[in-house]
């Protein structure tokens, strides 16, 4: 049986660095899916910053399951070779803090256009993507997430498929929520062969994220199964968005009013962590 191996969006803890590597050992947890390096986005640390946070997992023992990158979160007629040029850096970036994965998106549409209609365009970056990513030895992982290409299961396997399994399955339980999906009964079994690892979030179907279990993401049940199918050990990475944060009504299309309140941040990532714990099998 396949073991789980914890990691965690540790920017949701705290913007500082050297707080959330401290706040990782608290709860031990060993492993981070690097996004927020004391206030800046992963794909624009400089080479000395990159350096600095190496020492900084190091004297920590923490290790890195995953570059939480922003690749592909761009629309289709944007600028894509600096969108190229900015993935280069992040591949370069995993490289360096010795992260094999690196998680994904696949764009949005341009103005006025479906994205489902983009879908050449789509594949033809997914592809250069790819093959820049396999230039650098990691893996690309691609997350399921609202106005992408890949927001429901159909399409998420449409990309597995298409590059023969090199571009991975980042399974994020919530966003599928979120999207009108049913995470276990209409997503897991379409994708357990193709999933890197998972992404733990839950959400209601009405609009609000809330604390793993408390729920229609299906995380115990999920959880259970995959250890079972599984040939190997696998990471999930806490990413609980119980903190309001920018952009959450636009991405899912309706406000709504969470029935979880926290007074800060920390307050917040302890109770998912919390949680989480109580669900693992």
């Amino acid at each position: 049986m396949a073991k789980i191996i914890l990691s965690a969006f540790a920017d949701e803890y705290s913007s500082c660095f050297t707080e959330q590597l401290e706040g990782m050992r608290g709860y031990g947890i060993d492993y981070i899916e690097v996004r927020g390096v004391d206030g800046k986005n992963v794909s624009t640390l400089s080479p000395l910053e990159i350096v600095e946070a190496k020492n900084k997992l190091d004297y920590f023992g923490i290790g890195v399951s995953a570059i939480g990158s922003p690749i592909g979160k761009v629309q289709l007629d944007g600028d894509l070779d600096a969108h190229l040029d900015m993935a280069k850096r992040v591949f370069e970036t995993a490289c360096e803090l010795n992260a094999r994965y690196v998680r994904m998106f696949s764009f949005y549409a341009p103005e006025g256009k479906n994205i489902v209609d983009c879908k050449d365009s789509v594949f033809e970056e997914l592809n250069k993507l790819n093959t820049l990513a396999k230039s650098h030895g990691v893996v690309l992982c691609h997350e399921n997430e609202a106005k992408i290409y890949g927001d429901i299961p159909s399409r998420c396997r449409e990309i597995y498929d298409a590059f023969g399994g090199e571009i991975k399955t980042v399974f994020d339980m919530g966003n599928y929520v979120l999207e009108g999906v049913k995470p276990y009964s209409e997503g897991y079994g379409l994708l357990k062969d193709s999933i890197a690892y998972f992404h733990i979030k839950d959400a209601l179907s009405a609009g609000a994220i809330v604390p793993p279990g408390c729920g229609e993401a299906n995380i115990k049940e999920i959880l259970s199964d995959h250890v079972k199918y599984a040939k190997d050990d696998f990471f999930v990475s806490v990413e609980p968005h119980l903190q309001l944060f920018s952009g959450l009504n636009a991405l899912v299309g309706r406000g709504f009013d969470n029935p979880y309140k926290y007074n800060d941040q920390k307050e917040a990532f302890t109770d998912a962590v919390n949680k989480l714990k109580e669900l693992l099998p």
